[in-house]
């Protein structure tokens, strides 16, 4: 049996998308869903407001740790997923930069691949353990996100 490839990483490196799909890509593979999430220019959280640039910080380990976790998830749910790569940029990234990129490959496009590639982006904001700070013109503030990790998480 062929390995399934399975890519997780925290990088400073911009995310280069073909890379990441030929390192995932079988050649029974048919399907690829991605999503990409990006930093906002504009914020409508409470008040629409400016933002200059989001600064992502992280425990490598742990949240290496907890990407693994979710492709693991991933692969439970969906067995006919055939690669997976889950990256997580940080530093300091500016508006229209891809902050994070989640992949996933199937044979068919009818097989769950959407809902792999949504579950892995909806888990990495709920248990890997990533902070941002958004920066406006008028200052800085941390986000915090409304998770807190359940025993075993």
């Amino acid at each position: 049996m062929i390995p399934l490839p399975t890519i997780f990483s925290i990088t400073e490196d911009e995310i280069d998308l073909n890379d990441l799909l030929e390192k995932i890509t079988l050649t029974s593979s048919g399907a690829a869903a991605i999503f990409t999430g990006m930093v906002r220019g504009v914020t409508a959280r409470d008040n629409p407001h400016e933002t200059v640039y989001l600064e992502y910080e992280a425990y490598i380990p742990m949240a290496e740790a907890k990407m693994k976790q979710v492709a693991d998830e991933i692969r439970l749910k969906w067995d006919v997923i055939e690669g997976i790569a889950i990256v997580q940029r940080i530093g300091k990234l500016y508006p229209r930069t891809p902050t994070v990129l989640i992949a996933c490959t199937a044979a068919h496009r009818d097989t769950g691949v959407f809902d792999a590639a949504r579950y892995g982006i909806d888990r990495l904001k709920e248990i890997v353990p990533v902070w941002k700070k958004e920066v406006s013109p008028t200052g800085e503030e941390w986000i915090e996100g409304d998770y807190i990790p359940k025993p075993g998480e």
